[in-house]
């Protein structure tokens, strides 16, 4: 299996398994640092906030339900943790999620002649984002998005 095909099938195991739990996936990243496979899961729970007793707990059970279906066929670390405060937003209900509060966008192709936008979440669809940009409403399709997140100041 490539490394697209690996995140997608893990995808489709652990989010199943993680709504059961009461917990949100947010990422999946495979990456080789050095010579070493990291498969880190980007956990939270709808609200927000998850402790490290969670994340243990659902390390190890994600970790024995990886193993049964054998999608990594090599020798891999397994790290399950939250996302932290400047999680990515990907989805819609992530950016429902941060209504009112500031994010940075980054594009795949201009809008409005920028890649690059900051501004306050107004509201989201299901194919577009709209963002007040210094008192103007920009709407930001979720095709276009490369990157998201929330500015922490």
């Amino acid at each position: 299996m490539d490394k697209q095909e690996v995140v997608d099938e893990s995808k489709r195991i652990i989010t199943d398994y993680l709504k059961n739990q009461g917990f949100d996936l947010v990422d999946i990243i495979h990456r080789y640092e050095g010579r070493d496979l990291f498969l880190r899961i980007l956990v939270d729970m709808p609200e927000g906030g998850i402790g490290m007793d969670e994340c243990v707990f659902l390390n190890n059970d994600i970790g024995r339900i990886l193993e049964e279906k054998d999608i990594l066929r090599e020798k891999y670390i397994l790290e399950v943790s939250s996302p932290g405060m400047d999680r990515p937003l990907k989805t819609k209900s992530d950016f429902s999620r941060c209504i009112g509060k500031r994010v940075r966008i980054f594009l795949n192709e201009l809008v409005n002649g920028r890649q690059e936008w900051e501004g306050q979440i107004l509201q989201a669809e299901d194919s577009a984002v709209y963002v007040d940009v210094s008192g103007e409403e920009l709407q930001i399709p979720f095709s276009k998005i490369i990157k998201a997140k929330q500015v922490i100041k």
